[in-house]
């Protein structure tokens, strides 16, 4: 388990001077295309808010990563992305490059909306701590209470899953339970029951197994809990206060939105846009929500400390906080082996520690889409990433913007080259573009 002596202390902050709100768009655009700034008007107004963080680096220049993630856009390296970099509750950049569609070339902009993949796991923790913190739940409510028919293997241990366990993928299944049976379109009313016979990884509540159908059951406790489906409780108490005006649940969200991202596979001639798959929509919890730059922008101000309106410091620190060991973490990729000196998991949240610095992360990649969350804490820091495509090249801004944040220097994380032989793409090329093609790779899990 990662101590709280392994990570810096979180910095005392008190309620005082006005934090604003502030987007701002900073750069060219892609091409010519013109960027369309976030409307401050239509966003809820934020107390007032004083805290005390670490200095970010003096010579971090946001007009230098936005100008790579042009270039990741330029020559259709990835069709689009989206991105969001927030500092002391200010939005010092949330904007969109490149297109939503090589066969509609509309440009990206702040609110052009993403599918977020496993980033949406950050939601259900959020959430499930809003009702805790309602006396709703507890975080030892065991799951058995509010979903009668759950059951697994060890029907003793099943009666002792807790809400807490399945937020930081303690159910002691083996990884991915069934995620392929989800694939396969087997609907997940049918899936929780088949939990039953799964095999065990190890008793549960004791060992990390990362999960999506099973993280998935803290919908149905939501739903037991409030009457509500589990879709609606984000809308009403994290979308709507937190001012995330462009954002939606499931498939019919992101197709309903006025400006949305198509998701695109590597074909013969290049990237080929798709129709979403439906199958990852089933478990909204771990897969489910959709959304634009701007609306990163407020949920990054949110979870650094800016809204304790909605979200109080005490529930962030308790959402932060490790629950298990995750050591294969730390070997994950390049930037994990350089830099992580353990690695963790919260409630909905990966917590590493970062070349000796606090970094809450979550990654995410399905059909078509990839996406990644990263905050310093102690800084008040928070960047976000989105994009429409299964390439794994915009991952790398991740270590970059991170790095020059903290004034680390010496790892060109990002390759001018840009060589990428797979494109993360494994499988048979899509015939045509046609609507509905695949890739193997579409699980909803983290990069």
């Amino acid at each position: 388990m990662i101590t709280s002596a392994s990570r810096p202390l979180r910095r005392a902050w008190s309620i005082g001077a006005l934090a604003f709100l502030l987007p701002v768009a900073l750069g060219s655009g892609a091409g010519a295309q013109t960027q369309q700034p976030v409307n401050t008007s239509t966003l809820s107004r934020a107390p007032t808010v004083t805290r005390n963080p670490l200095p970010i680096a003096p010579d971090f220049d946001v007009r230098a990563i936005e100008s790579m993630a042009q270039a990741l856009v330029a020559g259709q390296k990835v069709p689009g992305l989206a991105m969001a970099i927030v500092h002391k509750g200010r939005v010092v950049s949330a904007r969109g490059y490149g297109i939503t569609d090589v066969a509609a070339a509309e440009p990206v902009d702040a609110h052009t909306v993403f599918r977020l993949a496993s980033l949406s796991k950050g939601f259900a923790g959020t959430l499930a701590g809003m009702l805790v913190n309602d006396g709703v739940i507890r975080w030892d409510s065991r799951v058995a209470d509010f979903k009668p028919d759950f059951r697994l293997a060890d029907a003793a241990g099943g009666q002792t899953v807790t809400v807490a366990d399945v937020l930081s993928h303690r159910v002691g299944l083996s990884s991915n339970a069934f995620d392929r049976d989800l694939e396969a379109y087997v609907d997940y009313p049918t899936l929780t029951r088949r939990l039953a016979n799964a095999p065990l990884k190890c008793a549960p509540g004791t060992c990390y197994a990362y999960q999506n159908v099973a993280f998935s059951l803290v919908g149905d406790v939501v739903f037991a809990a409030t009457g509500n489906f589990y879709g609606q409780e984000v809308q009403r108490r994290i979308f709507k206060p937190l001012g995330m005006n462009d954002a939606s649940v499931g498939l019919e969200g992101i197709q309903s939105s006025p400006r949305w991202a198509r998701p695109h596979v590597h074909g013969r001639g290049g990237w080929v846009s798709v129709t979403p798959k439906t199958t990852y929509y089933q478990v909204l919890p771990a897969a489910g929500v959709n959304a634009s730059a701007a609306d990163m922008a407020q949920w990054l101000i949110a979870q650094t400390g800016y809204r304790p309106d909605v979200l109080p410091e005490s529930l962030l620190a308790t959402l932060h906080q490790p629950r298990v060991d995750t050591p294969s973490e730390t070997r994950a990729s390049a930037w994990r082996r350089e830099r992580l000196g353990s690695a963790g998991y919260g409630l909905g949240w990966r917590v590493y520690n970062y070349a000796g610095n606090e970094l809450v992360f979550h990654g995410g990649a399905v059909q078509g889409y990839r996406g990644a969350v990263a905050m310093l804490p102690d800084r008040d820091f928070g960047i976000a990433l989105m994009w429409n495509s299964e390439s794994s090249l915009p991952s790398a801004l991740v270590p970059t913007i991170l790095d020059r944040a903290l004034g680390i220097t010496g790892q060109r994380w990002l390759r001018e080259e840009f060589e990428e032989p797979t494109l993360y793409v494994q499988g048979p090329t899509p015939a045509d573009g046609a609507p509905g093609s695949t890739a193997s790779k579409s699980t909803a899990a983290p990069f």
